[in-house]
């Protein structure tokens, strides 16, 4: 029987939190091991463990797996979490490129030089509102469904739920034109897999 997964990163959100939130709504357990120094991050490259001398690192049925986007498609494969066909397939990857460039764009602010910050925080609100949480809520409407895609459980689901809750951190308002998305993060958050990694305690990090 295969082990558990190991996520090598720090021990914060980072690019491994949407690995994090995925693992834990395929109700997949997982191990940590937290980089804690630069010393343990050079262990990892002398050891050959980082192809590319970088994390987020997953363990997983034998490989040692490197970037983040490769990972994260390997895992919805195999808890069939991709959607059904290749036409399902390329609507979840274009919603979650879409998703993860705004998880960047509002992540980007945390290191943004403090007399950018007003100018950049604006634009970020607003393409946050007008450009991607517009879109999703016209995807919601326009088939009427649960889900984003395929009305069953997929990944973009998930790494969707993680962005909303993202964007209720950074302005609670923006989600306020939106009722078919406030919906949508009540009825993902009340999954069994979902609500338990929604608990304190969990292995879910803090802003």
């Amino acid at each position: 029987m295969a082990g558990k997964p190991v996520l090598h990163h720090f021990n914060a959100r980072g690019r491994m939190e949407c690995i994090r939130w995925l693992l834990a709504a395929a109700g997949v357990e997982f191990e940590e091991k937290f980089i804690q120094s630069p010393e343990d991050l050079e262990k990892l490259k002398k050891d050959g463990n980082l192809m590319f001398d970088q994390v987020p690192m997953v363990e997983i049925d034998g490989m040692k797996l490197a970037q983040t986007r490769a990972i994260l498609n390997y895992i919805a494969t195999k808890y069939d979490l991709y959607g059904k066909d290749m036409k399902e397939r390329a609507l979840i990857d274009m919603y979650t490129e879409s998703i993860l460039d705004l998880n960047e764009m509002i992540g980007q602010l945390l290191i943004c030089p403090p007399d950018q910050r007003e100018a950049k925080t604006a634009l970020a609100k607003d393409r946050t509102k007008n450009r991607y949480l517009l879109a999703f809520e016209k995807v919601l409407k326009s088939h009427g469904q649960d889900y984003l895609v395929g009305n069953r459980l997929t990944r973009v689901d998930i790494h969707l739920l993680e962005l909303l809750l993202y964007v209720e951190e950074f302005d609670p308002s923006l989600l306020t034109p939106f009722p078919l998305l406030k919906a949508f993060k009540s009825r993902i958050s009340s999954l069994p897999n979902v609500k338990k990694f929604l608990q304190p305690g969990s292995q879910r990090k803090p802003p």
